[in-house]
């Protein structure tokens, strides 16, 4: 198991997580009443967006954001993506240029985040930036994510809900077992849909790709795949290890060696796979329920099919590269 990186907070607590906690509780108006209650109450909860399972606090107060670092063991210089329900909310908390408003009314809601500045008078926690001058900012297109953000009448910030460098979870059972008796709740509305973390652009460039390729977003090629930065990092999921099982993982895999549990694409069978067909969409949407299972095996380590660098393939073999990086 690799440390946790603890950003400076004091661990999370709280009198309503208990070492058996979170409790699972099904969408509808119940829960969304309760999540939205521990919201407003400055606690973190979990809910599913249509990319991975997020983990949600009020965006505006630094109590409840150090909470999210706390409970993840994120570092502090990670910035935080912010949800709110619609354009006129993101306008209300970052300057947009005639780019991105034209991105935003393509293809919000839905799993493309902006990196944009921050206006002086948003409101949002320094500690969701970093220090930074510009905010990741998103409209989500899930309906637990929107339902949350109407009745918490807040914008949220919402990381993956996992503790930080692990990997992502698509299904409520993934952020139950990892964020054990430090969050009090996690909305259960079944696998998410899109299975990879959101495409983030700032200006013309690609930060992470996401489900939405390059050639959806932009009518001319050629937007420059800026995975890292020289001035370091300006948005989430720029760190060379993350996405990471607890085990090794080696790819480009065309048969599994001596205890390696293979996940399998296209031709390659594995020992399960991520698509028979070799659907890339499919593969994204599978592809980290798939390295769970593999890290809960009795194998000592996982190996992984190649997969096309192409469409969504770009953002798979991206979270592989960095699950895959030396830790």
């Amino acid at each position: 198991m690799r440390p946790l990186l603890w950003s400076g907070f004091a661990p999370y607590s709280s009198p309503k997580v208990s070492p058996t906690n979170p409790r699972i509780l099904p969408y509808g108006t119940a829960a969304i009443a309760e999540a939205a209650a521990l919201i407003r109450a400055g606690e973190c909860v979990a809910v599913p967006t249509e990319t991975v399972y997020g983990l949600a606090a009020d965006a505006t107060e630094s109590r409840a954001v150090a909470g999210i670092y706390a409970a993840k063991g994120r570092p502090s210089f990670n910035p935080l993506i912010v949800h709110v329900p619609d354009l006129a909310a993101a306008e209300r908390i970052a300057v947009f240029d005639d780019a991105a408003r034209d991105l935003a009314r393509r293809f919000w809601p839905g799993p493309l985040t902006l990196v944009l500045p921050v206006r002086a008078d948003a409101g949002i926690a320094s500690l969701v930036t970093a220090g930074l001058d510009t905010i990741a900012i998103r409209v989500p297109a899930h309906r637990a994510m929107q339902a949350l953000l109407a009745a918490s009448g807040k914008p949220l910030a919402a990381p993956s809900a996992n503790v930080s460098g692990g990997i992502s979870p698509t299904r409520a059972e993934h952020v139950a077992k990892s964020l054990v008796g430090r969050i009090p709740i996690v909305i259960d509305d079944g696998a998410t849909s899109a299975g990879v973390e959101s495409t983030i652009i700032m200006g013309s460039t690609i930060l992470r790709p996401g489900p939405l390729t390059e050639a959806e977003l932009f009518l001319n090629p050629g937007p420059r795949l800026s995975p890292g930065s020289s001035d370091g990092i300006v948005a989430p999921g720029q760190l060379d290890s993350h996405y990471a099982p607890s085990k090794p993982v080696r790819l480009e895999a065309t048969e599994a060696q001596d205890g390696e549990y293979l996940i399998g694409f296209g031709a390659v069978p594995g020992t399960e796979t991520l698509s028979a067909s070799g659907n890339l969409t499919e593969a994204a949407a599978n592809l980290f329920d798939a390295l769970h299972r593999a890290d809960a095996s009795g194998a000592a380590a996982i190996a992984v099919a190649p997969i096309p660098e192409a469409g969504i393939g770009v953002a798979i073999n991206d979270r592989l590269r960095r699950a895959a990086f030396p830790r």
